[in-house]
Parts: structure tokens; C-alpha cells; sequence
């Protein structure tokens, strides 16, 4: 059974009508229509007041986002209407861990006639889980003119049971305390006497067929100082995790921001006498120093159409650790030397825009496979 409803308190009392004659009838309906007015015009108010207080709420749980000038807006819906992102500069992506790729034309060996010697430096410390995949990344590229050089800072992990491994090898492989990666750099590049150099992180990687593409492109073009080319990203376990599609070198671009991929980078040996090795002072911010030198030296550079290497991506390198502390700093020093002060971001972002265009739009034609790379 239904409960029987609560009177309403808050209702106005009407005083009875029937048996009243016509005109007492007529002011008592007078009356409650009086009263109905007035509480109609008090919830309306209530009604607005709440309304008001919404609104308030509603905006500081999520403020309202500007209206973008429809230049802007144009651009946003393009980018998102054609699936095109920046890529360049990111090391975190949504894609699913898999096999680095490269395509069946990467193990193919150009022949090569009296192919120069190419030095390269490995600097390492307490990288053993990755060291050996980092050496026969090299080694595997069986090339026959090479010096490889593994300097080791006196690491306490696997290390020293990896080098034994490939000890027979390699060229040269030390380990001795040093001052820090741009240290252990200069110690492993001394003494050796390739025509072409480099230097690959202990936790990189060279991808199939690399060298003999460096050495065949510097054989035909004796002109160019500086070669380099796209990138793969890889996580602790090896796998690709994303890729840079770098755009064609752009000097300007250099002095306000490094896009250039260190691990897929080589040179001349007469540039780098000319600037005199890494700057030891640096250490995290050495290769965009050594670039920028290379570039005050009258250096011609190249991005190569090709990925020459693998950036591995884990919670140990020192690209994660210290980007935000001693990298920001050294960035910035950088830029205050090249361009004579040191910019706000917005302002970095406007003179790389239209080069990070060019990105992806390389990107992008390579995504649908209009460029092969």
C-alpha cells in the first residue's frame, strides 16, 4: 500500500472558498494568486543564482580554452585531418614495442674501391647489459678498413666479461677512470688514423650496411665534412619503439636547436684537427658543441637519405636522467654563444617551425611509402 503523502509545509494556506459569497470568493482567489506569483518570481531567482554558481564551478574544474585565430584553427584540423605529427625531437611514443626493421637492401654491400679507414669510439661505463650488442653492431658491418676502439671508464658490472669476448677484435679496448663520456671520447678517437671518424654510445647501435654507406657517400663526394641520416628508436629490450625522419640540413636550424642524430653521425678527420676534438667541458650537450665548431670551421654538411643507427631509449641513459638539469643549462650556453643571447622558448619555436614542417612532411610521405629511406 501506497504511504499516504506529508502535507506540504511550505504551501500557502488558502482559506476555504466554497460557501463565501462572490465577492469574498473573488479576493480569496485574489490572494493565492498573489502568493503564486511571488513564489514563482523567488524560484526563478533561486533558479539564476544556481545557475550563475555552475557556471563558476564548471569553469574552474576546466577552464575554457581560448579561441585559436582561425589561421590556427585551419592548421590544427589539417594536421589532424591528414595523421600529421611531429616526431622529431620526441622519445616517447604510443606505438607497440617490435622488430627493428630495415629493408633487405641494407645487407646488400657496395663495392667499394679502396675504401678508407674509419675510426670509431665507443665510451662506456657500467653498460654491460648493452655493450655487446652495441660491438657487434659494428663488427657484424664487417667492414675492412676499420679501427674500433671500446674505452672503458672502469666499470664494476659485465663489462670486462664482454670485452674479453670481442678483446681480439677490437683495435684498441681500455678501461681506466676517466672524467666523464666527453673524457673517455677524446682517450678512445687518439691515436687512431681513419680518414672518416665517429663515436657510438655503449647503448646505440649501427644499423646493417652502415659503414660501407657512410665510406661509399664521403668516396663521391669529397666535398661534404659532415654525413648523418635518420633515426631508430629503440627501448632497453632492443625494440623499436618509434623513428626520426630527419629533414635536409638546415645551417640556421643548427644554431638554435640539435635535431641531428649523434649515433648516425660521421666526419672527416681534417675538420675535426681543425676544431680540436670535444670540448670536455660539456657533458651532456658535447655533440651539438662539436657540430656548432664544425659549422664555425666552414664544415659542409649532409643528411643522408637512409637510417644509419638505433637511439635506445631506458631509465639509466643519460638523456632521461639529466635533459632537464645540467642539459638545459648547456643548451642554453650554447645558444647564448651562437646567437649572442638566450632566447625564450616561444622564440625557438617560431625559427625552427617552418624545419620541423619540412619534418613532417618527410615524415609522412615516408609513412605512406611514397619515400623509401
Amino acid at each position: 500500500m501506497d504511504a499516504t503523502p506529508e502535507p506540504d509545509t511550505n504551501a500557502t494556506p488558502v482559506e476555504p472558498v466554497l460557501g463565501h459569497s462572490a465577492p469574498e470568493r473573488l479576493q480569496v482567489m485574489e490572494t493565492r494568486l498573489a502568493a503564486m506569483v511571488e513564489q514563482a518570481y523567488s524560484m526563478r531567482q533561486e533558479v539564476a543564482r544556481m545557475h550563475t554558481e555552475v557556471t563558476r564551478l564548471r569553469a574552474l574544474v576546466s577552464p575554457p580554452r581560448p579561441k585559436l585565430p582561425w589561421k590556427i584553427w585551419i592548421r590544427h584540423h589539417t594536421k589532424e585531418l591528414l595523421k600529421l605529427k611531429v616526431r622529431l625531437g620526441k622519445l616517447e611514443f604510443a606505438n607497440e614495442p617490435k622488430e627493428v626493421w630495415v629493408p633487405r637492401r641494407y645487407h646488400r654491400v657496395p663495392r667499394l674501391t679502396n675504401p678508407p679507414t674509419i675510426s670509431i669510439a665507443t665510451p662506456s661505463f657500467n653498460q654491460g647489459r648493452f655493450l655487446e650488442q652495441t660491438i657487434r653492431s659494428v663488427l657484424d658491418q664487417d667492414y675492412p678498413r676499420l679501427e674500433y676502439v671500446v674505452q672503458d671508464g672502469g666499470s664494476t658490472d659485465s663489462t670486462h666479461e664482454v670485452l674479453n669476448r670481442y678483446r681480439t677484435r677490437l683495435s684498441r679496448c681500455e678501461s681506466r677512470k676517466d672524467n666523464g663520456q666527453s673524457h673517455a671520447i677524446n682517450l678512445g678517437l687518439a691515436g687512431t688514423t681513419g680518414e672518416i671518424m665517429a663515436y657510438l654510445n655503449s647503448d646505440d647501435l649501427l644499423l646493417p650496411g652502415a659503414l660501407h654507406t657512410v665510406a661509399r657517400f664521403f668516396q663521391d663526394h669529397p666535398d661534404v665534412d659532415v654525413v648523418y641520416g635518420h633515426r631508430v628508436l629503440i627501448n632497453g629490450e632492443g625494440q623499436e619503439i618509434g623513428r626520426w625522419v630527419i629533414p635536409h640540413h638546415d645551417d640556421e636550424v643548427l644554431r638554435w636547436a640539435d635535431y641531428v642524430p649523434q649515433e648516425t653521425m660521421f666526419w672527416r678527420r681534417r675538420i675535426w684537427d681543425k676544431v680540436g676534438g670535444i670540448d670536455e667541458s660539456f657533458r651532456f650537450a658535447m655533440d651539438w658543441d662539436l657540430l656548432l665548431r664544425f659549422q664555425a670551421a666552414g664544415a659542409k654538411f649532409y643528411r643522408y637519405p637512409r637510417f644509419l643507427g638505433a637511439f635506445r631509449i631506458h631509465g639509466n641513459s643519460k638523456t632521461m636522467t639529466v635533459v632537464s638539469t645540467q642539459g638545459e643549462l648547456e643548451m642554453a650556453r650554447l645558444r647564448e654563444r651562437s646567437l649572442g643571447r638566450v632566447p625564450d622558448p616561444l622564440e625557438i619555436k617560431a625559427a625552427v617551425r617552418r624545419y620541423l614542417g619540412w619534418h613532417v612532411f618527410h615524415d609522412r610521405m615516408y609513412n605512406l611509402g611514397i619515400f623509401r629511406y
